[in-house]
């Protein structure tokens, strides 16, 4: 919601630009600190004010109005929206743990799988072939030990190799969880991944939440071993 607001102000103060631009020689602008130090400290009266301050500056735009406040003026919305927008998108920015399973890569599914995140816009930051042990298996599935079903899916994971990877994109935690549909695969959706491909066994496991996914990818990378 805050980025339509910030998005739709710059749309607006970019046509407003124009606007002037076309009636004055040039245009005077503040000092970059200046102008961040003043957008940072009106941020949060900025907010959710556009529409407000965006008519007043247009009436002062008029020929009367004096040049060097207009400049001010214009500086604040724009310095504002351009630290408001690097927020919201820094804040949607994620990375998740992704790993097909033995099931997985003994059919052959590891490019199939690959290739629906990466047609989702998804960006492929690490990847590694593991055979993990049952004790690695484990501490995977650690939040799972008190279900009677623990040593089994343990016994699963550990019975050949893993194709472990880690995907950055915006909202990626979610929406890759939509992307490999839910866990039972014969409940799973069709266009999902399990949906699709998955027959009895649960072929792929992603991260269901922030504190997993940063869990799980400090347990199976380096830091070093990912490429942003």
């Amino acid at each position: 919601m805050s980025s339509q607001i910030f998005r739709s102000a710059s749309r607006n103060a970019r046509s407003f630009l124009s606007a002037a631009a076309a009636k004055n020689s040039r245009l005077y602008s503040v000092p970059l600190a200046e102008g961040r130090a003043v957008a940072s400290a009106a941020a949060v009266t900025f907010s959710g004010r556009s529409s407000l301050l965006l008519s007043n500056f247009a009436k002062a735009g008029s020929e009367n109005a004096s040049r060097g406040w207009i400049s001010g003026a214009l500086a604040l919305p724009a310095a504002v929206y351009m630290l408001q927008e690097q927020e919201v998108h820094a804040a949607e920015m994620e990375l998740t743990f992704i790993a097909i399973k033995p099931d997985g890569v003994q059919r052959g599914l590891i490019s199939e799988i690959i290739s629906r995140f990466e047609r989702k816009g998804f960006k492929l930051v690490a990847i590694k072939i593991v055979v993990p042990s049952k004790d690695f298996a484990q501490k995977h599935y650690h939040d799972l030990k008190e279900r009677p079903f623990f040593n089994r899916l343990c016994d699963s994971f550990s019975s050949g190799p893993v194709v472990a990877m880690v995907w950055e994109g915006e909202g990626v935690i979610k929406y890759g969880r939509k992307l490999i549909g839910v866990t039972d695969p014969q409940k799973s959706e069709p266009g999902t991944i399990r949906g699709d491909l998955a027959v009895r066994r649960n072929i792929i496991h992603g991260s269901d939440g922030p504190d997993s996914a940063k869990d799980e990818i400090n347990l199976w990378f380096k830091p070093e071993e990912l490429v942003t």
